[in-house]
C-alpha cells in the first residue's frame, strides 16, 4: 500500500513558497493594474460634458415644445405636476 503525506511546508521556507500568500496579494495587485487601466481608458478620451452653446440649446428645445402640436402633451404633463391644492 502506498502511502503519501502531505506536510505542511516548514515555517522556515521562504514566503514565496506559500500559496495562500499569492492568492492574499492577487487580489489587491489585480485592483491596482485595474485602476491604472481605467485611469488610461479615462485620460485617453475624456467626455465634453457640457457643450459651449447650451443656453442657446436650451432655448430652442423650449421653442420645439411650445410647438402647436405638442401643446396637449405638454398640459397633461403640466396636469400632472401640478399640486392639488392649486387646482380650482
Amino acid at each position: 500500500m502506498n502511502t503519501t503525506t502531505n506536510e505542511p511546508l516548514a515555517a522556515d521556507d521562504p514566503w514565496w513558497r506559500h500559496p495562500l500568500l499569492w492568492m492574499v496579494i492577487a487580489g489587491p495587485a489585480l485592483v491596482v493594474v485595474a485602476s491604472f487601466v481605467t485611469f488610461w481608458y479615462a485620460w485617453g478620451s475624456p467626455d465634453p460634458l457640457v457643450s459651449e452653446d447650451y443656453y442657446r440649446r436650451g432655448v430652442e428645445i423650449n421653442k420645439t415644445l411650445a410647438d402647436k402640436k405638442l401643446m396637449p402633451a405638454v398640459k397633461g404633463r403640466n396636469h400632472a405636476a401640478t399640486p392639488a391644492e392649486a387646482v380650482r
